[in-house]
């Protein structure tokens, strides 16, 4: 731009006017813009090829969110799934269902409950069943989760109140957690409360972990996750034995994120029929 004589003369005149000013119109100095601190991640999975105890614990108070099959209805499953030619294993659970329920559990300390006084001051408890109406009750450490007993939500439902203590806890899981790892746990329970009448038997866990791959499902795509299948027959005092499958799909700080459950008395560990089909997401 170029000015005229007389118009440069003005503004020379008045940018010395104001440097000569007595008070001059100074923009005020301000702090830079900051951010929220943020907290770091607790668990960062690191994709190592197993799962230690540092990298499946509970998180107390924080909801966690699943979707579940309605109760008295079945879900088709491919527990099987594929390989790929570098033995890379696949798995799709990613079918949306219009009639899945919304399943949400939070962890708690059971010491907070009303059976607290049966139970270490350091278990914590998770919704056992869909409905919320039994706990389960674990502990977890360096070596494995534990699963201490079980016990109604409510002291005393209008079922009859359940009370389980296994004489000594049942590992359900050893880490770290890798393929091939294979063992079998057994839990007795005497003096025990079932809704409301005397219990005693033996729960037996045979469990595998047996691969370990991708996992697909509707709102998550997980890579590395192991395949743990268990067995559970429970053989109560009075009465005849009853076994179940299940097949969970575990990944680094996420637990468990997936999980089908057979009707009893089911034998094909890659059943096709799930009695529950249990997935993290909304």
């Amino acid at each position: 731009m170029v000015l005229r004589p007389m118009l440069l003369l003005f503004v020379l005149g008045t940018l010395g006017a104001a440097a000569c000013s007595d008070t001059p119109n100074l923009p005020p100095k301000r702090k830079s813009a900051t951010d929220p601190a943020v907290s770091p991640l607790t668990c960062v999975p690191n994709l190592d090829g197993k799962i230690v105890a540092s990298e499946l614990a509970a998180a107390i108070g924080t909801p966690v969110h699943y979707t579940v099959n309605p109760s008295g209805t079945t879900r088709t499953v491919d527990l099987e799934g594929t390989t790929n030619k570098d033995g890379t294993h696949n798995w799709k659970l990613a079918a949306d269902f219009a009639d899945d329920q919304s399943l949400v559990i939070t962890p708690a300390l059971a010491k907070d409950q009303w059976y607290a006084s049966s139970f270490p001051a350091d278990a914590f408890v998770t919704a056992f069943d869909a409905a919320g109406k039994t706990d389960s009750i674990g502990e977890l450490n360096d070596t494995g989760l534990l699963l201490l007993g079980l016990a109604s939500h409510q002291q005393n439902p209008p079922e009859g109140k359940t009370l389980l203590i296994y004489t000594a806890p049942i590992t359900v899981l050893k880490f770290p957690i890798t393929p091939g790892e294979m063992f079998v746990s057994e839990g007795q329970i005497v003096n025990g409360t079932a809704r409301g009448l005397p219990y005693a038997g033996m729960d037996t866990y045979e469990v595998s972990v047996d691969a370990m791959g991708n996992l697909d499902l509707p709102s998550y795509l997980f890579a590395q996750v192991h395949r743990v299948r268990t067995k559970v027959t429970v053989q109560p005092a009075v009465g005849a034995a009853v076994t179940q499958l299940q097949t969970s799909f575990f990944a680094e700080c996420f637990g468990e994120v997936a999980r089908a459950t057979s009707a009893a008395g089911e034998t094909n560990t890659d059943f096709s029929s799930a009695m529950e089909l249990r997935r993290l997401g909304f």
